[in-house]
């Protein structure tokens, strides 16, 4: 019985946790709010914010999330007196991009799917994220697995809605560079090591934020607009990976190089 606690979490607790998330997306489908937009207007400049319930239900989804599961993860036998802060942040990036598409499909026959479909990624990197505190778990490496390809589908989704909804270019790059740095840092950090990154992760998410702003003004479809970031920001993890591994540098650059090639044939066709 407590062998099993130290795989997976307690399901009360996961439970809880879920349901206040999903019901704070929900309260934001069915309440009415009026929409409030920021402007600020200088010689050769304007700069327009538009605030509705809807930010603000976000926000609070992604602030509920980081304490859920920080007391989700407290409870874990393996945890100890390490710290959980790493557990926490993919999570609530999931929370937090499921309100771009959401607010996008409010007026939507289909946001019901998108609901579904977002509650279960949320569930999944929730559980990855508990099995992945403990190293040694057999269900460590398909944890990891299920998480890194969470965070790059969280990363296309993100960039297919912000490029739907015609955000700004001053909105957008710093949202790319912002995401593309935290997806590549959490990924790096599952090697099972206390090893942060954040060199690779910042120069990983400025080359993301400036093929991101050299392509704002492409005719690019929003998914093709996705598949085209979405593509170097997996080659540069790659990269960095095996770089870190000592992995001759001719040699790693050959799976990036092929991985981006093949990201935008597929944007190119589609």
């Amino acid at each position: 019985m407590q062998e099993d606690r130290s795989y997976f979490p307690s399901a009360d607790r996961l439970g809880v946790l879920i349901a206040s998330i999903l019901l704070t997306f929900a309260l934001t489908r069915l309440i009415e709010s009026p929409r409030l937009t920021l402007t600020l207007s200088l010689p050769g400049f304007y700069f327009a914010f538009p605030i509705t319930l809807g930010t603000f239900m976000s926000i609070l989804a992604a602030v509920l999330t980081a304490a859920g599961m920080d007391w989700l993860t407290r409870d874990h036998p393996s945890l100890g007196e390490r710290s959980n802060r790493e557990h926490l942040l993919l999570p609530t990036l999931t929370t937090f991009v499921m309100g771009a598409p959401l607010a996008l499909l409010s007026d939507s026959s289909i946001w019901l799917t998108g609901f579904i479909v977002g509650a279960i990624l949320l569930i999944a990197v929730c559980l990855g994220e508990y099995i992945t505190i403990n190293p040694s778990t057999p269900q460590y490496a398909f944890a990891r697995a299920g998480l890194t390809a969470v965070a790059y589908a969280l990363f296309l989704i993100l960039l297919t809605s912000l490029r739907y909804s015609g955000a700004r270019l001053f909105l957008l790059t710093p949202a790319i560079f912002l995401v593309a740095g935290l997806i590549s840092l959490r990924i790096l950090h599952l090697d099972g090591t206390d090893r942060w990154d954040f060199p690779w992760a910042i120069g990983i998410g400025l080359v993301c934020a400036q093929i991101g702003a050299g392509l704002h003004y492409w005719p690019l479809t929003p998914v093709q607009f996705g598949l085209a970031l979405t593509g170097p920001l997996y080659a540069l993890t790659v990269l960095s990976i095996s770089i870190a591994e000592s992995v001759p540098l001719r040699r790693a650059v050959i799976g990036p190089a092929v991985i981006v090639g093949l990201a935008w044939v597929a944007a190119i066709f589609l």
